[in-house]
């Protein structure tokens, strides 16, 4: 959804549902004929073909019924609400979509600079230390105890030294989990320490001190 593209209603459009609007109300009653064209243009400040589409629409959907030589005739004030409320609906699905697409470009967003600090502490450890150079991945054995709790509940970092950049599940990564992550079986840990963090790392997610 890259590269949202604001929606603009057409005129006609938003005429339609005014007049379907003024219908509902009850300032135009049933029965009775609508305002000329020539006369709507000049209230909407639009051209007579405007306000054409914008009846041609109100008439597909029988709220009024154009009548050769009456001119247009108010037909359902129930038709009307209806037509109302599903253009209510529809603008509203599409602010939904809109929100969604926003939410989504900020969601990339993070991933690239969640990506970009991940790469920048592994080229902090790389200049920092020899053997810190490449992360090490670890399976969780299937009966871990860790399996089912958070990083942040099990205080990696303070019981093993390992600092954990992601976790593979599967075909997929999950880049700096964060502390609220739950181990899941199968999970494959990547982490970066010193040169005892494999070790102790291993025992920790073999049995919890």
């Amino acid at each position: 959804m890259a590269g949202w593209e604001s929606y603009t209603m057409p005129r006609y459009l938003k005429i339609a549902t005014d007049l379907a609007a003024r219908i509902a109300s009850g300032e135009f009653q049933e029965g009775t004929r609508l305002k000329g064209r020539s006369t709507l243009a000049t209230e909407y400040n639009v051209s007579p073909e405007t306000i054409r589409r914008a009846v041609s629409i109100l008439s597909d959907k029988n709220v009024v019924k154009i009548v050769l030589g009456s001119g247009i005739v108010i037909l359902s004030r129930e038709n009307a609400i209806k037509f109302v409320k599903s253009f209510k609906d529809d603008e509203r699905v599409a602010d939904l979509r809109q929100q969604l697409a926003q939410l989504m470009e900020k969601r990339r967003s993070v991933d690239d600079e969640i990506l970009s600090l991940t790469k920048q502490i592994i080229d902090m450890y790389r200049y920092k230390r020899s053997d810190l150079i490449t992360p090490v991945e670890i399976s969780l054995p299937p009966d871990s105890p860790v399996i089912g709790k958070s990083i942040g509940e099990l205080e990696i970092w303070h019981n093993t030294g390992a600092t954990i950049i992601g976790v593979v599940q599967q075909k997929d990564i999950i880049l700096s989990p964060g502390p609220y992550y739950e181990f899941c079986e199968s999970d494959r840990v990547l982490i970066v320490g010193d040169e005892n963090v494999i070790e102790r790392f291993n025992a920790f997610i073999h049995s919890l001190p």
